[in-house]
C-alpha cells in the first residue's frame, strides 16, 4: 500500500470529519481517479510524434495509454473525424496514489520558478485540473531521449461535492497551492 493512501485512510478522514462534521465515513471525499491527457496537434502530419508521446506517457504513469481521436472534422485545423490527435491515461487505486505522490513530492518541485499551483483551477464540482508545460519534470523521463518538449493536463477527479471540500482534501495530500 502506498504511503499516500495510508495517510488518507488514517489522518485525512479524521481531520476532514472534524472540519466538515460528516456523520458517516463514506461522506468523506476521496480522490476517485487521476486522468492524464496529452493533446498532440502535430499528430495529423506525422504519426511518429504520437508514438513518442504515448511512450512518454506510459513511462510516466506505468500504465498503457489510450489514443484519443477527433470527434468532429474541423477544416481549419485540417482534422478529419476519427483521426488520432492525442493520448490519455486514467489512473485508479494504487497506481493513482503512487502517481499523485510522485507528482507532488518529486515532479512539481522540479518546475522552474515554482511558487505553487493555482488554487482557483477547480471546476465547481470538486475536481481539480492542472496543466504542465513539459514532461521533463518527471524523473522517469531521460532528458537525452526526448525528441520534443510536450505538456500535459492532469485532472484530479474527487468525490467532493464542493470546491472547498476538494481544496481541503488536496491540501491534506500536501498539494503545493499558491498562498
Amino acid at each position: 500500500m502506498s504511503r499516500l493512501r495510508e495517510v488518507y485512510e488514517n489522518e485525512i478522514v479524521e481531520a476532514m470529519t472534524k472540519k466538515f462534521g460528516y456523520k458517516n465515513v463514506m461522506q468523506v471525499p476521496k480522490i476517485d481517479k487521476i486522468v492524464i491527457n496529452m493533446g498532440i496537434g502535430e499528430a495529423k502530419e506525422n504519426a511518429k510524434i504520437l508514438d513518442s508521446a504515448v511512450k512518454d506517457l506510459e513511462t510516466i504513469t506505468g500504465q498503457k495509454a489510450v489514443l484519443t481521436r477527433a470527434k468532429k472534422s474541423v477544416a481549419n485545423f485540417k482534422i478529419r473525424e476519427g483521426m488520432p490527435i492525442g493520448c490519455k491515461v486514467t489512473l485508479r487505486g494504487e497506481k493513482m496514489y503512487e502517481f499523485a505522490d510522485r507528482l507532488i513530492n518529486l515532479a512539481l518541485p522540479r518546475v522552474r520558478d515554482f511558487r505553487g499551483i493555482n488554487p482557483n483551477a477547480f471546476d465547481g464540482r470538486g475536481n481539480y485540473a492542472l496543466g504542465i508545460k513539459e514532461q521533463l519534470i518527471f524523473p522517469e523521463i531521460e532528458y537525452d531521449k526526448v525528441d520534443k518538449v510536450r505538456g500535459m493536463d492532469i485532472i484530479f477527479v474527487t468525490t467532493a461535492n464542493t470546491d472547498e471540500e476538494a481544496r481541503e482534501l488536496l491540501t491534506m495530500f500536501n498539494m503545493p497551492f499558491e498562498k
